[in-house]
């Protein structure tokens, strides 16, 4: 045999071994499972996001509805304004109606809320988690306590919003693949039902009637131009959809004097000619949360402990590659 037949038999050897082992190697990483906060949105959901002309990276913005045991997920297009994306049942969420005051008071927070990806929590022991960032500087302010509140799985509360761990985990999807997609931080809206004019009737004689007046202005800025309204925090109070003539707004003194400032006026949102995303989808699920039993005093978790673990690595490290790659800590 020739040089050159040897060199060319040892070649087709070599990649044959190649190819036995890249095909064990793919093998074998078919055998490993995802873990729950990189598994990927599935085929329905994609599906779903391409029916509506979504991007699975497009910013995403939550509202949720204690009475109705609802979570809302809303997409922003190229246009700048939200769309409708699922509408999720809560599986359970604890307390009454109002705000949270007091570290275990079991109460689950309402009021205007701001996520970053440190709030992102793949390591809860339930399941997966966001940190909702109460108390925020309104909380703080009027001098409430607690810590650990979040949206989690496995529907058990203490003071959180919790989910079936499936549609917690396609949630957690959506969030993490905004992040990627270049969103600093999504918003979270969370009031004690939907702000109807008939809802805010029904509860008139409520001690936070007040208060629930100022979040419809976040409720009715949003149902008129499917736009976040801008929020600020001085005087111990929210001051929705302002614009704030001179100085920097983030280093507003939530319990300093307000400086001036002028309403923001209200474009209100047009749909497009051929709205192929005003239809509404809204996902099947358990409520552990009649609206019967609101108020009646029923423990509805049998969780005590609220503290839901660190907010990312467990062990105190810095943040991993994965963390300054992606923004999560596995």
């Amino acid at each position: 045999m020739s040089l050159i037949n040897l060199r060319a038999a040892v070649h087709r050897v070599l990649r044959s071994w190649i190819w036995i082992l890249v095909a064990g190697l793919v093998a074998a990483c078919a055998q490993v499972e995802l873990p729950a906060y990189l598994q990927p949105l599935s085929k329905e959901t994609m599906m779903l996001l391409g029916k509506k002309g979504m991007t699975s990276e497009a910013p995403i913005f939550v509202r949720i509805f204690k009475e109705e045991s609802e979570l809302e997920v809303w997409k922003q297009s190229a246009d700048g304004h939200f769309y409708h994306f699922k509408t999720y049942p809560i599986c359970n969420w604890s307390g009454d109606l109002g705000p949270k005051r007091t570290q275990g008071d079991r109460q689950a927070p309402e009021g205007f809320y701001r996520i970053t990806r440190n709030q992102m929590n793949p390591n809860s022991q339930f399941h997966l988690a966001f940190n909702l960032g109460y108390p925020n500087s309104y909380d703080r302010a009027l001098g409430r306590t607690g810590e650990f509140l979040m949206v989690h799985g496995q529907c058990k509360s203490a003071g959180c919003y919790a989910m079936t761990d499936g549609l917690m985990e396609e949630i957690y999807a959506l969030s993490r693949e905004a992040f990627i997609g270049g969103q600093e931080a999504f918003e979270v809206h969370a009031f004690p039902f939907r702000m109807t004019a008939e809802n805010m009737a029904r509860h008139k004689d409520s001690e936070h009637y007040k208060f629930w007046l100022t979040l419809k202005e976040g409720y009715d800025y949003f149902e008129l131009t499917r736009q976040t309204p801008a929020v600020g925090v001085c005087e111990r109070r929210y001051l929705v959809n302002v614009r704030w003539l001179g100085g920097d707004p983030s280093r507003l003194d939530a319990e300093g004097l307000c400086p001036a400032y002028e309403r923001i006026r209200a474009e209100p949102f047009v749909p497009p000619a051929v709205d192929k995303l005003a239809e509404r989808t809204t996902v099947s699920g358990p409520k552990m949360r009649a609206m019967a039993s609101i108020g009646d005093g029923t423990p509805m978790s049998g969780l005590t402990n609220p503290n839901l673990g660190q907010m990312t690595g467990t062990d105190g490290s810095s943040p991993s590659f994965f963390h300054r790659i992606f923004g999560f800590t596995p």
